[in-house]
């Protein structure tokens, strides 16, 4: 997957993606966290990747994306436990 940091500094972060499935993934996972004050995504046009950008309070902004990230996975991996104990 591509990713291209544009602005990083310990409270602001901005990455443009290259999947718009992941960018709002992120964005719901991280404005569940009490130390980020703002994540959203921007889109100049439909061709474009997408941009998430991210700030916080008392948190670095890439700490925060990595926790976001780590509890994405651990849910997916819970859901993917469920569906081998269905068989």
């Amino acid at each position: 997957m591509e990713l291209n940091i544009l602005k990083s500094t310990k409270d602001e972060l901005e990455v443009q993606l290259e999947s718009l499935t992941i960018v709002e993934i992120l964005r719901v996972y991280l404005n569940k966290d009490s130390s980020v004050s703002f994540a959203a995504w921007k889109r100049e046009h439909p061709t474009e990747m997408p941009i998430l950008a991210v700030k916080t309070k008392g948190k670095a902004a890439k700490k925060a994306v990595a926790d976001a990230v780590n509890s994405i996975t651990k849910e997916l991996d819970k859901v993917a436990g469920d569906f081998k104990k269905l068989k």
